[in-house]
């Protein structure tokens, strides 16, 4: 049986890839977890049966994180389920490559909805509601760094995702509440392999010195450690979790 921590983190995004081991993770260092989806019900609810198989606490919610109400609403559920959102892990984003040339009005639309206004709205909340000893991950991207082409407009919203996460470390100051951002880089989720042939994967695992895709449960480590107490002291920062790629 999982022991408790008596605490409550909501991870968006968390039905796959990096959110659903995130949401593993905390689970089983003691949280209780809202396990958030936009649109794959059936795979965030399968994230929940594994943290309960494992004694853990969740529940999954559905909301897009790009409509401010929906974002609200969900804060209203974790109070009402566990008693309000200890740590909030802005892990939910989307990624389409193009050209700042080829990118069309829709790309760009996208990739800012979800990846920037939906994570401002997530901080927003939490903002307005998270007590003393409250944490804030936001999950930026190695990419801020690196500046490929074909990366811009994915790109400029995670380098928007690193200014608030500093503008509110600093906002909320005299309330015990840290706010750090983590960067993972080539990671082997299906948000990085989509449509990525054999060869430039395997040229990009080879790329950082240690010779490998990330695992989700790597950048899940790192939330974990900037979640749990021996993180209290990191603030307003983003950690490169990318195996020294940049």
């Amino acid at each position: 049986m999982t022991k408790t921590n008596g605490r409550t983190a909501l991870v968006t995004g968390a039905s796959g890839g990096i959110g659903a081991a995130t949401a593993r993770r905390l689970a089983a260092d003691g949280f209780a977890v809202i396990v958030n989806y936009a649109g794959r019900a059936a795979a965030a609810n399968g994230v929940v049966a594994q943290i309960e198989a494992a004694g853990g606490r969740a529940a999954a919610h559905q909301a897009d994180i790009a409509d401010p109400a929906a974002v609200a609403a969900m804060f209203d559920a974790a109070g009402a389920a566990f008693g309000g959102v200890d740590v909030l892990v802005n892990n939910a984003g989307v990624m389409e490559l193009a050209t700042i040339a080829q990118a069309d009005d829709a790309l760009f639309s996208r990739m800012i909805a979800v990846n920037l206004t939906g994570t401002f709205n997530t901080l927003r909340e939490a903002a307005r509601r998270m007590a003393a000893g409250g944490r804030i991950v936001n999950v930026s991207s190695s990419v801020v760094g690196l500046l490929q082409p074909a990366y811009g407009p994915y790109a400029a919203a995670k380098a928007g995702v690193e200014a608030l996460t500093s503008v509110l470390a600093k906002e909320l100051r005299g309330r015990d509440i840290t706010v750090n951002a983590v960067a993972p880089g080539p990671t082997a989720t299906p948000l990085f392999l989509d449509g990525k042939p054999d060869e430039l994967v395997e040229r990009l695992a080879k790329a950082a010195p240690l010779e490998r895709l990330g695992a989700a449960e790597d950048i899940a480590a790192v939330v974990s450690f900037l979640a749990g107490p021996d993180g209290a002291w990191i603030n307003g920062q983003t950690l490169r979790a990318n195996g020294g790629i940049i």
